[in-house]
């Protein structure tokens, strides 16, 4: 008998007296008269079909960019959204375990009251496989320019893997990078994968996305490094204190018209045999050489 149904079956009933109910192969004696308010109190506080839809909306990219939002999920990544307060947090949905683990965090960073769900309720709204007890929604950042002088960026030409553009995020952060400055069609920053592999990083590393010719040609006073095969030994290089470094797709590298922008090309020297590196496992690399 599936859950609901269940829940159904108890409320429906309308004689004040011991019932058997054979459940999931079990025979359970209720006392229906003790526990029908508390199943109507838990049939209250579930998710109403529309909102569980809605969050569910926001998996896609269309459904966030129109009311301008965006999900995150598991205790790292709310706390540190919540935390660093450049995100604005709608709703927070969780489990009693994790409200009851996360007081303190809810009472300084958070003005309303979280919706308690059950674990079957979460696993219907997450874009986990595994879901992590706490679901919340946060406002999108308003598009804004960077300040890019005195500082070491990052380009990014079309990173297309949530995962990877998520993890670059971080490596951003943990390296003191300020800025990343991503192609159109780079993968969206707000796509719950990306947000997850940020570990909260999201929100410590500016963004923006653009036509990246263009705005190196109104840029053209800083100096540009391409990450290429043919480029200078990175272990040879001197420390870079300001300048954009450009990281190429995963698969086609940095386009034609970018390398011919880029005024040093520089390389991770290959010892053995493989063709390429992931592009977050090389923009690693790098910066832990030039930083």
């Amino acid at each position: 008998m599936p859950f609901g149904k269940f829940f159904d079956l108890l409320q429906e009933e309308t004689i004040i007296a011991k019932r058997k109910i054979n459940f999931q192969g079990l025979m359970i004696v209720f006392n229906i008269e003790v526990i029908l308010s508390g199943i109507n109190y838990f049939k209250s506080a579930m998710l109403s079909k529309t909102y569980t839809k809605y969050i569910q909306s926001l998996h896609q990219k269309k459904s966030r960019d129109t009311d301008g939002v965006f999900i995150g999920e598991g205790t790292k990544v709310v706390a540190e959204l919540l935390q660093t307060g450049v995100f604005l947090c709608k709703d927070i949905l969780c489990t009693q375990k994790w409200l009851e683990s996360n007081e303190k965090l809810v009472s300084e960073y958070f003005a309303k009251t979280p919706q308690i769900i059950a674990d079957f309720e979460l696993e219907k709204i997450s874009a986990l496989s595994t879901p992590n007890e706490v679901l919340a929604i946060f406002e999108q950042k308003e598009r804004s320019t960077i300040d890019i002088s005195g500082k070491l960026n990052l380009m990014l030409d079309t990173i297309q893997d949530p995962g990877n553009l998520g993890t670059i995020i971080r490596i951003a952060d943990w390296f003191g990078i300020e800025n990343i400055i991503c192609a159109n069609g780079t993968a969206e920053m707000y796509n719950p994968k990306v947000v997850q592999s940020t570990m909260g990083s999201i929100a410590r590393v500016n963004i923006i996305y653009t036509d990246l010719a263009e705005w190196l040609s109104k840029n053209s006073k800083v100096k540009v490094y391409a990450a290429a095969l043919n480029g200078a030994d990175i272990t040879t290089v001197e420390k870079i204190k300001e300048g954009v470094i450009i990281i190429g797709n995963e698969s086609k590298g940095i386009s034609d018209a970018l390398l011919k922008l880029a005024d040093e090309k520089i390389t991770i020297p290959r010892k053995g045999n493989a063709e390429s590196l992931n592009a977050a496992v090389a923009t690693g690399i790098i910066l832990s050489h030039i930083c």
